[in-house]
């Protein structure tokens, strides 16, 4: 049993110990985030099964849990294949929780994350000597059943403010909220704010702005999930190198 990741779409991007473990898998399932372009590339001995969460046709979580550990007694060879990284907002947690709690041996297998991937290829680091020495990564998605925001939007606010950046992934739908809660707590209406859709896919594409603007240029440009929003002064490194930029 394994959980593994992909890495933000783009198959390349996949590491070479996941390509393998795809190869010998007797079952590979996978997230809708999965780009069916990898899929295709299987042997025709995996059987490939697609448990993602988009409706109509959403898994539960818990039948995705039972699934696996079913698989596993067995005695099936499984990934368990993740958009990204998946202990990243990925749910791999909870699911090494229940194949632990089943008894079930597993081992987990890392992917490059959309928080660091999506950033990167749209030339935009999270990180800069010269203006951002730290990097938050949080869920612009969180359980719908909690009575209130687990996210502490003060502190997230003071982390921008003093240089810092922030990550929002799965955060499309609740742009406005979003916006509205980092200037509610004192972010400056200019500072850069970068959306990247469908990081490494084929239909990539990259809005900026600033928090007074974003709203209107991801409108403008149409952008849908899935999407990476950045925060923060390390967006506009991305005007100095975009021209040169091979993407």
């Amino acid at each position: 049993m394994f959980l593994v990741g992909s890495g933000p779409g783009d198959p390349e991007l996949l590491t070479r110990k996941a390509w393998r473990l795809l190869t010998d898998a007797d079952f590979v399932l996978h997230d809708s985030l999965v780009d069916d372009a990898l899929l295709d590339q299987l042997p025709a001995s995996v059987e490939v099964v697609d448990v993602g969460k988009r409706p109509p046709d959403r898994t539960s979580q818990a039948d995705i849990n039972d699934m696996l550990v079913d698989l596993a007694r067995d005695g099936a060879a499984v990934v368990r294949l993740k958009g990204g990284d998946p202990h990243v907002f990925g749910r791999g947690g909870e699911e090494a929780q229940h194949l632990a709690a089943a008894d079930v041996p597993f081992e987990v297998v890392p992917g490059v994350s959309s928080a660091v991937g999506a950033p990167g290829v749209a030339g935009i680091p999270l990180t800069h000597r010269d203006c951002a020495s730290s990097v938050t990564v949080v869920t612009g998605h969180e359980t719908p059943d909690k009575d209130e925001s687990a996210l502490d939007w003060d502190a997230l606010a003071d982390t921008v403010v003093s240089g810092g950046t922030l990550v929002v992934l799965m955060g499309v739908r609740r742009l406005s909220n979003n916006v509205a809660a980092l200037r509610d707590h004192g972010v400056p209406a200019e500072t850069p704010v970068a959306m990247v859709q469908k990081a490494t896919w084929r239909d990539e594409r990259t809005v900026s702005g600033t928090l007074a603007t974003i709203e209107a240029e991801k409108e403008a440009a149409g952008i849908e999930p899935p999407a990476v929003t950045v925060v923060g002064n390390v967006v506009d490194v991305r005007a100095d190198t975009r021209e040169l930029l091979d993407r």
